[in-house]
C-alpha cells in the first residue's frame, strides 16, 4: 500500500500542487496539509479518499503559490529567536552542535504563510479547481497502489502453493500418527501395568483410546486446507480484501498451533513450525495490499 503521486492546476489567481503519500496501515488514516485559509478542502477530500482506499496512512499536501506574489511567506521572528535561545541553552548544557538557521526554519511555526496572502483566495471556482486536481492525484495514487497490488499476488499465491505442499505432507504423516502413538502409548501400559497390578487392562485400554484421538489431527489439517482455499479465493476475486485476510492468517496461524502441539513425532512437529514460519511470512505480505 505504498505509493506516490503528483497533480498540478492553475488559474487566474495562481498555482497549486498536490502530492499523495501513503504507506501501510491497518485501517485508514488520512492527514492533511492544507495552507491557511484552504480547511474546507478536507471535508471534500476525506470523502474522495475514502472512495478509492479502505487502508492505508495517506498524507495529501497542497502547496499553493499566488500570482503575481513571492510567495507569501513571512518568518515569525519571535518563534524564532526563542527557538534559537532555547536550542542554544540545549547544546551548551549537552555538548551538542549548536543550532542553524537552516535547521531552524524547518520547526512548524517559524516560517508562516503571510495573512494577506491566505484570505480571500479560495472561490467557489478555484475550490472546484483544485478539488479535480485532487482527484487526479487520488486516482494515480489509487493506480500506483493497485500496480504493487499485482504484483504481490503473486507472491502471495505462490506462499499459499507452498502451504498446500505442507499440508499436504502434514495429512500423510497424520494418517499413521493415532495407530503409531497406540502402539508406542500400548508398550508403555504394559510395563505400568505390571508396575501398578490395581489398574485393569480395559481401563488402560481406555485411556489408550482416548489419548490416541486427542492426538488426532486432522481436522486440523481439513481447516487448515478450508483456510488456504478461501484466501486463494478472495486473492484471485481481488478489490479491498486486506481486512479479510488478516483474519484468515489469523485461523491458518491458529490451526497450525494446535497442529504442533498435538504432534506426535518430529516430522510432524517440523512440518507444523514451517507451516508456522510461512503463516507469518503470508501475514506480513498482506498488510502491503488494500
Amino acid at each position: 500500500m505504498t505509493g506516490f503521486a503528483r497533480a498540478q492546476g492553475r488559474d487566474d489567481g495562481g498555482e497549486w500542487i498536490w502530492e499523495a503519500k501513503s504507506v501501510n496501515g491497518r485501517g485508514l488514516d488520512l492527514r492533511f496539509r492544507l495552507p491557511a485559509g484552504f480547511d474546507r478542502l478536507e471535508l471534500a477530500g476525506r470523502a474522495a479518499a475514502a472512495r478509492h482506499f479502505k487502508r492505508g496512512n495517506i498524507a495529501l499536501i497542497l502547496s499553493v503559490t499566488q500570482a503575481g506574489s513571492s510567495g507569501g511567506y513571512r518568518i515569525n521572528m519571535e518563534a524564532a529567536l526563542g527557538l534559537a535561545t532555547a536550542a542554544a541553552e540545549l547544546a551548551r548544557r549537552s555538548g551538542l552542535p549548536p543550532p542553524t538557521v537552516d535547521g531552524l526554519l524547518t520547526v512548524r511555526g517559524v516560517v508562516e504563510v503571510s495573512e494577506d496572502e491566505a484570505r480571500g483566495t479560495l472561490s467557489e471556482d478555484r475550490e472546484a479547481a483544485i478539488g479535480r486536481s485532487l482527484d487526479e492525484v487520488l486516482a494515480a495514487l489509487a493506480g500506483m497502489r493497485a500496480e504493487e497490488g499485482a504484483r504481490l499476488q503473486a507472491v502471495l499465491l505462490a506462499q499459499l502453493d507452498e502451504a498446500g505442499r505442507l499440508r499436504q505432507a502434514a495429512s500423510a504423516c497424520a494418517g499413521a500418527q493415532p495407530e503409531a502413538l497406540r502402539r508406542r502409548l500400548n508398550g508403555q501400559l504394559a510395563e505400568l501395568l505390571e508396575a501398578v497390578p490395581a489398574l485393569t487392562e480395559e481401563r488402560l485400554a481406555q485411556e489408550v483410546a482416548i489419548l490416541a484421538a486427542r492426538s488426532d489431527v486432522r481436522e486440523e489439517i481439513d481447516r487448515f486446507g478450508a483456510h488456504l482455499s478461501a484466501a486463494r479465493e478472495l486473492l484471485l476475486a481481488g478489490g479491498a480484501v486486506g481486512r479479510r485476510l488478516d483474519f484468515l492468517c489469523q485461523e491458518l496461524n491458529r490451526e497450525a498451533n494446535t497442529l504442533c502441539s498435538k504432534a506426535a513425532d518430529l516430522e510432524l512437529t517440523g512440518i507444523g513450525l514451517e507451516l508456522k514460519v510461512l503463516v507469518e511470512q503470508f501475514r506480513e505480505q498482506v498488510q502491503n495490499i488494500e
